[in-house]
């Protein structure tokens, strides 16, 4: 025999076996190339949006780091500069991700969109290269950490470490970054509207997300007016200062005593004492320098309050000056000052009229159908006053038309439901119609697939009180089966007199049962079947109707609806069967009744007969006796007596019994002939075959 020798342990074939599995496994998304289109892009492009926008809201708290640390001198404010850098250095990793994303999604080749969406290239050159000729640059320029890198390194480094050279370094940079910061959304919400179809899925959060826009260009404006009101401040200060160096006074100025990291410095401690630099640019006093509508800021000390309340200011006098288009701003002479105040009034004249305008768009969306049904309603109310309808009447409709406001806030389902894929509409309407079908007792003997064709056939139907649905003689175009209400169903039975039924149709009822029939006849007409019944609503009634043309395709494509079970079905809870039952068994009790007292009455008759006949035998007995000695002719005579009269006692008991019988007959209510319904058809079994 041959042994057979395991492979060893370090064999090439044992550890090429994951490998091989290893193709099989599934690749992670970071090393695919992404479809443009789906849920994880769009789902990235939700998320980096918002942190755009919330980037957008950081970088102007970088104008809130020079404060009014002392009398007549500036300083930086380290602490919320660690907190901004913080929350920055975390929004630029997420543009950072939003790179890498670019370099891995996909693109629609312009030459393939003649029809459809076009064809992606996948090809990760070809993509690199796009990307690197179109928006690269700005992606790269809003990405870089220049603020941090200018607070942490660039202005530490340099000898002149003022304050005032800080800001104006940090306002720059940030300025100068904002641009390509601002740019990056407009791109980026041009595709997630490509791809969803709009920013926002409900009006409310259209509505917030145009208020929001609106806000932050408010704290835009109001950051802006801060730091240019620090500078302006700075500006005076340089002004005077320089004009006390120029004059021949001891001490002289300094402008780094400008700088509140000199606060303890002999020599400002001295110049402060004798300077006017801090009577001259007192933003209460006008007569030397001119503040405009930068005063504010230091009349209500907002240059030397905690951030919390600056901030808030700030965002106040933002807002207020947007809302007014800068009607409330008085100016000086200054080109700077006049220069804001024209981008205030016009970026309030803009920003009012689209974020604020869309804002109400939105919201008057939530109402639009709210106002077209009053505008409806007033139509009707109009025409109805038109046509001079009765009171009467014009109370069903307005009743009508307010029961169907309530029931489907004006939405048309049927043209919603038209618009959908089929498969998609038979779902929906499964989910809508099977458990209320299934709560119809006559529904239960279908199967699944024979339900599914009915429930994606049927079509709502709203009733208000007291209205009629068919009336006897009426064709039947829909069956109805009750989902909410009470119908009252009557008939007369083709307007007979003394005869009249009536029942009541609760939810789990239909009523149009005619119609079954009539599409289940092989030879059936075009003509619809009339009504013997008629259908009143007693309640507002919501139920599902199944138009005529609708069953007789259900029942010509499905031959399951032809078997003897659902037949049965159908005739037990029909009403118009029950109804037929019930007065078939109202007749044959009657008639039995009827022939039990005829048969009692001949009994009767027949016992009186035997009776008056034992009499006469033995009157007869009696008579021989006692007149033996008569003769022939008078014994003749009176059998010829006794014979008439037994003949006019049958005669009158005949009589007798005769009348009584036509007055029972004419005391009892005559039941008249009631009509079988028609026999559905059974010739086609499937279920027996």
């Amino acid at each position: 025999m041959h042994s057979i020798r395991p492979l060893p342990a370090a064999s090439p074939h044992v550890r090429r076996f994951p490998k091989t599995f290893s193709l099989r496994r599934k690749v992670p998304w970071w090393h695919q190339v992404l479809d443009p289109g789906s849920e994880i892009v769009t789902r990235w492009n939700f998320i980096f949006l918002v942190t755009s926008l919330l980037t957008l809201f950081l970088d102007p708290l970088y104008f809130f780091l020079p404060v009014i640390g002392g009398p007549a001198c500036m300083e930086i404010d380290y602490n919320l500069s660690i907190v901004v850098t913080v929350f920055r250095t975390i929004a630029d990793l997420f543009h950072l991700l939003h790179m890498i994303m670019k370099f891995q999604t996909a693109f629609v080749a312009p030459s393939s969109r003649v029809f459809g969406r076009g064809e992606l290239v996948m090809d990760r050159s070809a993509i690199a290269a796009r990307y690197l000729k179109s928006n690269f640059i700005i992606d790269l320029a809003a990405t870089l950490p220049l603020p941090q890198i200018v607070i942490w390194f660039v202005i530490p480094a340099l000898k002149t470490r003022t304050a005032d050279y800080a800001n104006h370094t940090i306002s720059l940079i940030v300025f100068i970054q904002y641009v390509p910061r601002f740019f990056v959304i407009f791109p980026l919400h041009r595709q997630i509207i490509k791809t969803s179809g709009a920013i926002a899925k409900t009006a409310w959060a259209g509505a917030a997300y145009n208020l929001v826009l609106y806000i932050l260009a408010s704290h835009i404006f109001g950051a802006s007016w801060y730091v240019l009101s620090i500078q302006r401040q700075h500006q005076c200060w340089s002004i005077e200062c320089s004009k006390e160096r120029n004059a021949t006074r001891s001490p002289s100025c300094n402008p780094t005593f400008l700088d509140c990291s000199s606060l303890n410095n002999p020599e400002r401690r001295f110049w402060l004492s004798v300077t006017k630099v801090l009577t001259n640019c007192d933003a209460q006093n006008d007569d030397y320098f001119q503040f405009g509508l930068f005063a504010d800021a230091f009349t209500n000390d907002v240059a030397s309050s905690n951030i919390i309340e600056k901030y808030f200011y700030c965002l106040w006098w933002g807002l207020r000056n947007l809302s007014s288009y800068g009607q409330n701003l008085a100016t000086s002479t200054f080109m700077g000052e006049i220069l804001f105040s024209i981008l205030i009034c016009l970026a309030g004249l803009v920003l009012f009229s689209h974020l604020i305008g869309n804002m109400q768009n939105y919201l008057q969306s939530t109402t639009a159908r709210l106002e077209e049904w009053r505008v409806k309603r007033r139509d009707t109310e109009e025409w109805m006053r038109h046509r001079q309808l009765p009171p009467e009447l014009q109370e069903r409709v307005r009743r009508f038309v307010q029961y169907k406001w309530i029931s489907t806030r004006g939405v048309d389902e049927e043209s919603i439901l038209r618009s959908l894929p089929l498969d998609t509409r038979r779902d929906i309407q499964r989910h809508l119609c099977l458990a209320l079908v299934r709560r119809v007792p006559f529904f239960e003997q279908m199967d699944n697939q024979l339900l599914d064709a009915i429930c994606e056939r049927l079509v709502s139907s709203l009733n208000t009180k007291e209205t009629y649905i068919v009336r006897e003689g009426d064709p039947v175009n829909e069956m109805l089966f009750i989902i909410r209400g009470q119908l009252e169903s009557s008939t007369t039975n083709g307007g007979r007199s003394g005869f009249f039924n009536s029942i009541t149709l609760r939810p789990g009822d239909f009523c149009g049962e005619e119609l079954l029939t009539w599409a289940l006849m092989p030879t059936s007409s075009l003509n619809l079947p009339s009504s013997t019944r008629t259908v009143k609503s007693l309640t507002e009634v919501e139920a599902f109707a199944l138009r005529a043309e609708d069953l007789k395709f259900v029942a010509s494509q499905f031959k399951r609806l032809h078997s003897k079970k659902l037949q049965h079905a159908f005739r037990y809870y029909s009403h118009q069967w029950r109804t037929w039952g019930a007065c078939f068994l109202q007749v044959a009790w009657r008639r039995y009744m009827r022939r039990k007292k005829e048969m009692e009455l001949a009994r009767q008759e027949d016992n009186y007969h035997g009776h008056v006949w034992d009499q006469e035998f033995s009157y007869w007995d009696g008579s021989n006796a006692d007149y033996k000695d008569d003769g022939a002719g008078r014994s003749s005579v009176d059998k010829a007596q006794q014979l008439g009269a037994t003949i006019l006692a049958s005669k009158f008991a005949a009589n007798t019994r005769r009348g009584i019988q036509q007055k029972a007959d004419a005391t009892t209510l005559q039941m008249p002939k009631l009509f079988k319904p028609e026999e559905p058809d059974f010739s086609t079994d499937q279920e027996d075959s």
